[in-house]
């Protein structure tokens, strides 16, 4: 092992991985209200005098023999007084926020936050040359805020033998980590481009990812379909890591198949030499061995005993270096443990770990063990980056419905009365707040009323409902309203959140629904709360072969001035694609019933030049079928399928596999503009040789889209595109790119609509389809295709 290699880790972690026994307890502890938590540390802290500085960073350096390990920390208080002979006493003191009585707690209530305590008392002793130090836990009841104090004293000699025996127990791992550590290290060095060559523009956007991991900065990346992104995107992140200018790469994404690229991807380097542990995290709903049951000891096996077999599981995972979901749910079972509390320790001891937005940008479900205490040198890589921007507006954003307080206060009434009573108070402001809703939407039947402040008065009564319930919850007992109480204890604990982070990029409205009324903090622009998230990591690259117009992704994921943009041109020779464009053909939600004909007229136009496989996206399921049920008739001879709703992932992995580079005939499939099949999919060479795209791709008219385009109309009069136009261009440019995915791929796309000669479409067009040809018939939809078809 390279000498000057430091394996670091924090208190937190070295103690709960040492100390850890027993069972896996999901029971509730109210450890949901993380900001509350720290509000209450805070509010302790500042009622100190001046003897007490608060949030104390600390840290070690432990050196071994075979290895080195950096130990760090925060103390939540040292607090410097004097004794009766003017002699210096310092105390550490960790604050804890519980939700139990504290008459229930007593001094050995929990040995872990002793042991937390006791680290960071002998590191401050170390550094400070003391003899002997005192050390308090401080409990704090999170409804009360009453405190309860617990102090013992020790010596220096005392701490040191405890934190000794904790670092040798953890530097067995440690060495294990390091000595690996070099040998990925060594690996990156060596490794070559896995493939011959770089494709035109794969090399340019390599070096830029790289150059913005080295110097720790943002990179917004436009590369078309086809560039190579992901390996562009690995590969120089693998060379960032193996220098130690990163420590753990996060490939982030929202789709399962843009997982499994990434998956290949490091399959790929590991075949050209790479030594790399990579871990893909999967949610835990989808993972769970049994679903049915409980995350308690008494019904889950694999929660019984969880922490007296993790460390010989993670003993045995340790030869494999790619922990895919097959492979965590194979050990999970042979030594019993919970796959996903599995994937989640294995996290701590994997150089990459491929997951979904939520786990670093989600601030109800973000990875805590590696982003709330201290900030690693993380690298994110966010693939398929427009997506982030509606996934960031729910992750940030909370909703309220009158309905689900009236049916809890009604099932708990007998059992709880003052908890029912905290609901009907709810229901009852709400039921108010519907009244408001004097404005008539134009989006439906729905009424509706838009403010930019928030209800301040339902604050104080979420906050009562939330003591109450989780007093009730605190004790673990069943009930068959539990679940419920649990969920809407979620939603308010996400609403309190939501409201502490409010700020001029919110709004919030209430909605009338039915005989429902929905109360929203809507989050219009979560640029603030991304770059905040970003700054859990050195650097990050949002990268996407549809960030068009660059400017405004970098604005509205985050972006400062300062950060790179780079779009890399198409890697494919541009005759390649026949783009045709059909402006003489209305699809507005008012037009449509009178062009279903034309719109099948000009998809048999389209595909008749050339038998092979297509695919034509429409702008919702009901014009989907209309034109379906139509083409079918007009056309009994070719072979058609479409896309069904809440299709499991078995059943698209079907629709695609009808696709086939085999097929002789003519196959047509259908699906939706912007759905599962509209992006992420890679039907290479003959597997595809055309697409119809149908409309501009506009998302339906509806109330959040009709905040967000008022809101950018304030803010830079470009509402409409915001919330339309270039959501919708998204969705056109991802179907189109479906049809070429390699240099040796032909194809033909066919625009249908009359908007796409208009110049805020024509302008968001890639360089590669500035060649566009108009045809303003059906006939000259099939000379066109003809004659492209002939030419190969």
């Amino acid at each position: 092992m390279s000498a000057n290699k430091v394996i670091k880790t924090s208190v937190r972690n070295l103690v709960e991985f040492v100390l850890r026994s027993g069972d896996l307890v999901a029971t509730f502890t109210g450890s949901s209200r993380m900001v509350d938590g720290s509000k209450i540390h805070r509010k302790i802290q500042q009622s100190q005098g001046s003897e007490y500085e608060s949030e104390v960073s600390l840290s070690i350096v432990i050196e071994r023999p075979d290895v080195i390990l950096q130990i760090s920390g925060r103390a939540d208080g040292i607090i410097t007084t004097k004794d009766e002979t003017g002699l210096e006493q310092i105390t550490v003191d960790e604050i804890k926020s519980v939700t139990q009585d504290l008459e229930t707690i007593e001094e050995g209530y929990n040995p872990l936050h002793w042991a937390q305590a006791k680290c960071y008392a002998y590191i401050y002793a170390a550094q400070h040359g003391l003899a002997q130090i005192g050390v308090q836990i401080t409990y704090c009841q999170v409804i009360t805020l009453e405190i309860k104090m617990f102090k013992q004293s020790y010596s220096a000699l005392e701490l040191a033998d405890f934190f000794d025996s904790l670092v040798t127990e953890y530097a067995m791992w440690a060495k294990r980590l390091g000595d690996w550590v070099a040998i990925r290290d060594a690996s990156a060095e060596l490794l070559q481009f896995p493939f011959s060559a770089f494709r035109h523009g794969q090399r340019q956007l390599s070096v830029a990812v790289y150059k913005t991991l080295s110097r720790g900065l943002k990179l917004f990346a436009q590369a078309p379909t086809g560039t190579g992104k992901t390996m562009a995107t690995i590969f120089p992140a693998i060379k960032a890591l193996g220098i130690g200018h990163v420590e753990k790469l996060f490939f982030l994404t929202a789709k399962t198949v843009t997982r499994q690229l990434a998956e290949e991807a490091f399959a790929r380097l590991r075949q050209a030499g790479l030594r790399c542990k990579t871990l893909t995290l999967t949610a835990k709903d989808k993972t769970c061995f049994m679903p049915e049951a409980a995350c308690t000891p008494e019904e889950c096996p694999y929660a019984e005993g969880y922490y007296d077999r993790i460390n010989l599981a993670l003993h045995d995972c340790w030869q494999r270096e790619a922990f895919t979901r097959e492979v965590i749910e194979q050990y999970a079972r042979e030594h019993r443990v919970c796959p996903f509390e599995l994937s989640l320790d294995l996290a701590f001891w994997a150089d990459a770990v491929i997951c979904d937005y939520n786990y670093v940008f989600d601030p109800r479900v973000y990875l805590k063990r590696f982003f709330y205490e201290n900030n690693g040198q993380y690298c994110f890589l966010v693939d398929e980056a427009h997506n982030l921007v509606d996934r960031a507006r729910d992750m940030f954003s909370a909703e309220l419905t009158k309905q689900s307080f009236l049916d809890l206060k009604k099932n708990v009434n007998n059992k709880l009365p003052p908890l029912a009573k905290a609901a009907g108070k709810i229901n009852t402001f709400l039921l108010k707040s519907g009244k408001l809703c004097i404005e008539k939407s134009a989006v439906g039947e729905s009424d509706y009323c838009v403010r930019e402040q928030p209800f301040t008065d339902i604050l104080p009564l979420l906050r009562k409902f939330m003591d109450l319930a989780e007093k009730w919850l605190a004790k673990n007992e069943p009930a068959d309203f539990r679940e419920e109480l649990l969920d809407i204890y979620f939603k308010v604990n996400a609403f309190l959140r939501t409201s502490e982070t409010y700020d001029e990029r919110y709004v919030t409205y209430v909605e009338k629904m039915d005989k429902d009324i929905k109360l929203k903090l809507f989050c219009v622009n979560p640029s603030e709360l991304l770059r905040q998230a970003v700054q859990r990591g050195r650097a990050a690259v949002f990268f996407s072969a549809t960030l068009t117009p660059l400017n405004y992704f970098s604005e509205v994921l985050g972006g400062e001035e300062g950060d790179g943009k780079i779009t890399v041109p198409t890697p494919f020779d541009h005759s390649h694609l026949s783009l045709l464009v059909a402006d003489n053909i209305s699809t507005t939600y008012k037009t449509r019933e009178k062009t279903y004909e034309v719109i099948v007229d000009s998809i048999a136009a389209a595909i008749g030049a050339r038998a092979g496989n297509y695919l034509v996206f429409l702008p919702s399921y009901r014009y989907m079928e209309e034109v379906y049920q139509r083409f079918s008739l007009k056309n009994p001879l070719t072979r058609v399928i479409r896309q069904m709703g809440e299709m499991t992932e078995e059943e698209r992995a079907g629709f695609l596999d009808q696709f086939s580079s085999e097929n002789t005939d003519t196959l047509v499939g259908f699906a939706v503009l912007g759905g599962v099949f509209g992006e992420g999919i890679d039907l290479i060479g003959e597997r595809l040789v055309g697409a119809v795209v149908v409309g501009v791709g506009l998302p339906k008219v509806c109330l959040e889209r009709e905040i967000i385009r008022q809101w950018f109309d304030k803010d830079n009069r470009q509402g409409f595109e915001y919330a339309y136009v270039y959501p919708g261009m998204n969705k056109v440019l991802q179907a189109a790119g479906r049809v070429i995915r390699t240099e040796y791929d032909r194809g033909l796309v066919l625009l249908i609509d009359d908007r796409f000669s208009q110049s805020r479409y024509k302008r968001l067009f890639p360089p590669e389809w500035q060649g566009a040809v108009r045809t303003n018939s059906v006939s000259r939809i099939a000379d066109e295709a003809k004659r492209f078809w002939m030419m190969g």
